[in-house]
């Protein structure tokens, strides 16, 4: 079987530093399904407005290596131990697929024979590669109350976020609050902890160049340009 692309996502983070490790940690992230000309008619998302979330399938296609091992080590528990690839959600498998599932804003019809899926909380790249999209439907797709593995035992603990420096015109109080969710969830390589060391996130453009207190749990954002 061949994939090919139905749509291009497209995101205000131009690169892989600083997309959220799971979609939904940053709710207010937003993005925009860009349908490819062959699929980019009203028809092929008829009645999918009525939906609240979606199911994207994608492409890992940042990857820079082929998967060649059995396991991986999840950020999650810190880079040190191994697990199985199929028991995380490691980019680096043996198909470079993606599942995400994300918050349906609205279906942008302004272009005509064009629709645009307007959505928030993906963890997704600027120029991904959309290979499907299914609607979420919460009585197949939600299951309350189920172990999630080593996941239950390493929760996420967020960031506190200061901000040392004020934000240009260009960045709205909106962005401003999707900015420190993003880094809340600290983009750092999970192995980095040198508190002198200087970060740089793209985000609409704007580098936003901050540093990490350990001790402190704090990210301090020193320059904005």
């Amino acid at each position: 079987m061949q994939l090919h692309p139905i749509a291009t996502f497209h995101s205000p983070l131009k690169e892989k530093f600083g997309v959220p490790k799971q979609s939904g940690l940053v709710a207010t992230l937003p993005g925009i399904v860009v349908f490819e000309k062959a699929y980019a008619h009203a028809d092929y998302v008829r009645g999918l407005e009525a939906f609240d979330y979606l199911w994207l399938l994608w492409g890992f296609s940042a990857n820079g290596h082929a998967a060649v091992s059995p396991v991986v080590r999840p950020p999650r528990l810190g880079g040190n131990a191994k697990m199985g690839v199929f028991a995380t959600r490691s980019p680096y498998r043996p198909n470079a697929i993606g599942l995400s599932s994300v918050r349906l804003h609205h279906v942008d019809f302004t272009q005509a024979g064009a629709p645009m899926l307007h959505v928030e909380g993906a963890d997704l790249m600027d120029g991904t590669p959309i290979y499907d999209i299914k609607p979420y439907v919460a009585y197949a797709d939600s299951h309350p109350n189920v172990r999630s593995g080593f996941v239950d035992a390493h929760p996420l603990k967020p960031l506190k976020v200061e901000w040392h420096t004020q934000l240009p015109a260009v960045l709205t109080p909106a962005d401003s609050d999707t900015i420190a969710a993003l880094l809340a969830q600290d983009p750092r390589p999970h192995y980095h902890h040198d508190p002198k060391r200087i970060y740089g996130m793209t985000y609409k453009n704007t580098n936003i160049r901050f540093r990490v207190d350990d001790d402190a749990q704090t990210i301090v954002v020193v320059e904005v340009g």
